[in-house]
């Protein structure tokens, strides 16, 4: 039924029970599982709002791909370590919702599975969490655990 399954993270106790569901949900339909891990663009504009000020605000969007590149790494080695061994990690700059949404596109994902609450902030409760856009704007199945 679902041959290619694609789990977004960003880290949080929500992504880490949508990658338990995926990796199973990878052993059952014996899919390819991909992992995405998506940050957002730091501008000088959020920086200057902040109360945390960085040393150099230049290297923030760098800071912020290592990160995402240390959780999808993370999560790829929990993928094997649970048997999963058709699985590759992914990582990608952009607004969450609509990367994760193109990204599956791009590639043909059957599946897109994500935690229903993430990392995200203030704007996730204005306008709406990250989970509920990509279960709008997506053209496959998604499963929010």
């Amino acid at each position: 039924m679902f041959k290619h399954i694609l789990i977004a993270t960003d880290g949080s106790d929500g992504a880490c029970e949508a990658l338990k569901v995926a990796v199973e949900m990878q052993k059952i339909f014996d899919a390819d599982l991909w992992i995405l891990s998506v940050f957002r663009h730091h501008s000088l504009r959020e920086a200057s709002m902040s109360m945390v000020r960085p040393v150099d605000p230049e290297n923030m969007d760098l800071m912020m791909k290592h990160y995402a590149s240390d959780v999808a790494e993370s999560c790829k080695r929990y993928a094997i370590d649970q048997q999963c061994l058709k699985v590759r990690a992914f990582v990608k700059s952009g607004r969450p919702a609509k990367t994760i949404v193109q990204f599956a596109r791009e590639k043909g994902a059957d599946l897109i599975i994500l935690g229903h609450r993430g990392l995200g902030h203030t704007e996730g409760f204005i306008l709406g969490s990250v989970s509920h856009k990509v279960s709008g704007m997506a053209r496959c199945p998604v499963m929010v655990v």
